[in-house]
């Protein structure tokens, strides 16, 4: 299919393999009150840090709208892969969710395509916000003939190398390109031939209400068997097919740390399919009672699984990580990889520890070299400066104030 435009309205062409042709030529009613229309994968059927950060982005815009004497903003929210859900705690008279989770998945696309392109022809929005690179050529096609402008909002891994022509196309339409760190907006560039002024930063953000210090939780003390060790913690999904989280190397780290630090535990939340290969290479090293997989935690028992915790350990590569501020908020001090999205959040480790990736050898010494720092006093220790430097540059409200400027950008540019 293609679509051109001219004098308001849309005509869309095609032709089948027989060589017919035909076109459908379609006349948009006036604009209405929506604004912006967002797009996205999915919010609530799947657990994970893009579907963390979408909801911090809903939340964002909401605020925007809350903290004015009336809304200045309308929108729909498109969800491919979610089913219609009670109490949706985004929803609200300027926030509208439609849902096309089917049996099929290529019916809900076509579902989710049709409705669509009503409201684009219906509504004439101002901004189309497309969540995620898979949906980023539909929102193209359908845009672009309206003169729509769209925005593409990317996380990490899946725009960090060569995608197909069409897909780069569709990112070098777009009005503009959020990305969450300095390390994804590099890499995209460099990898799909987008212009570096195309690029917005749009950061992750923590919940500084729900992420605070606290004394040690003795009921997670008594679950676990902590005693009084020293407890490292790792919170990742455990997949086989994408270990770059680096859990088994902390699992590697763990015979040199616990020479010198000899009541060390690893506590590492999620489940996955990789779990089997780390319990048995943590058996292997003579570690297995020094790990604990604690399996799935429910988001209202998180924070204090941070709080059990003495440092927080996640050697990976990640498009930003939030679960380094998560951690610092709560007063915990953090180790990362030094190469990657998580020099945002450590703020160029200025805030923490960071390592080589996949370095066994340089996790061992700086694990030790951090726990000795929360025996000495360490500023990257400090529980009130942690949380005090990372809900300066990445609180909710630093968040909203970003998102409006965002969306103002992308209209006016």
């Amino acid at each position: 299919m293609r679509g051109v435009s001219g004098q308001g309205f849309a005509s869309y062409g095609w032709s089948d393999q027989n060589g017919y042709r035909g076109e459908l030529v379609i006349v948009p009613s006036k604009p209405s009150k929506t604004k912006h229309v967002f797009v996205f994968l999915e919010i609530f059927s799947q657990e994970g840090g893009i579907q963390s950060y979408v909801k911090n982005v809903l939340e964002a815009y909401c605020r925007l709208n809350e903290a004015a004497d009336s809304p200045p903003y309308r929108a729909e929210v498109f969800l491919l892969r979610d089913a219609p859900m009670e109490n949706n705690p985004y929803e609200r008279d300027f926030l509208k969710f439609r849902y096309f989770r089917s049996p099929s998945a290529w019916l809900g696309r076509i579902k989710l395509t049709v409705a669509l392109l009503q409201t684009l022809l219906q509504d004439r929005p101002q901004l189309v916000i497309c969540g995620h690179i898979k949906l980023a050529v539909l929102i193209q096609t359908l845009c672009l003939p309206l003169g729509i402008p769209y925005t593409v909002s990317t996380h990490g891994k899946e725009v960090w190398y060569p995608l197909p022509g069409y897909d780069q196309a569709a990112l070098q339409k777009a009005r503009l390109i959020w990305t969450v760190s300095r390390y994804s907006r590099d890499r995209l560039c460099e990898s799909n031939h987008v212009s570096p002024d195309k690029m917005r930063l749009l950061p992750c953000v923590v919940d500084g209400q729900t992420f605070t210090p606290a004394p040690k939780p003795a009921y997670l003390q008594e679950r676990y068997q902590l005693g009084d060790a020293k407890v490292l913690m790792t919170v990742a999904r455990l997949w086989s097919g994408d270990p770059y989280k680096g859990v088994d190397v902390t699992i590697r780290a763990l015979p040199q740390i616990v020479a010198v630090f000899p009541h060390v535990k690893y506590l590492v939340i999620g489940r996955g399919d990789d779990k089997p290969r780390l319990e048995q290479l943590a058996k292997d090293l003579g570690m297995r009672d020094r790990v604990i997989f604690a399996g799935f935690v429910p988001d209202e028992e998180l924070p204090d699984h941070y709080r059990v915790s003495d440092a927080y350990i996640m050697p990976s590569q990640e498009g930003f990580g939030i679960v380094y501020l998560e951690a610092m908020a709560t007063g915990i001090p953090v180790l990362s990889g030094d190469s990657d999205g998580s020099a945002d959040p450590l703020q160029d480790g200025r805030m923490g520890w960071q390592v080589p990736y996949r370095d066994v050898e340089a996790v061992a010494q700086n694990c030790i070299e951090l726990l000795k720092g929360i025996d000495k006093g360490y500023k990257k220790c400090s529980p009130h400066w942690l949380r005090q430097e990372t809900l300066a540059k990445f609180s909710k409200d630093a968040l909203a104030k970003r998102l409006g400027g965002l969306l103002e950008e992308a209209v006016s540019k």
